[in-house]
């Protein structure tokens, strides 16, 4: 079951991932809105639409921009609606 670290703290387990790209979309709802910051940051993917971004914070650590989703995906991108991805220094095994 694929899972995402930082800082040493789980972010999101699940076993219903998507995968696009070679990076795994989490459900929403497998991570902890806690955890979450808002960002104003976005950009655009020719095929797959407009993406947001959000923070991480744990721990009073703050990973800017650590994760990305987009939430009106282009049609041929539609499965990953609702569903997070991670990087910068975000763990995902």
């Amino acid at each position: 079951m694929p899972v995402a670290t930082w800082n040493g703290q789980e972010i999101a387990r699940s076993d219903d991932t998507v995968v696009v790209e070679g990076n795994p979309y989490f459900p929403a709802d497998s991570v902890d809105p806690a955890l979450l910051e808002d960002s104003a940051t976005q950009s655009s993917c020719p095929w797959k639409g407009v993406a947001h971004y959000k923070t991480l914070v744990v721990d009073g650590k703050r990973n800017v921009d650590a994760i990305w989703y987009y939430p009106d995906p282009k049609p041929a991108a539609a499965e990953i609606k609702g569903r997070y991805a991670f990087w910068k220094g975000v763990s995902v095994r």
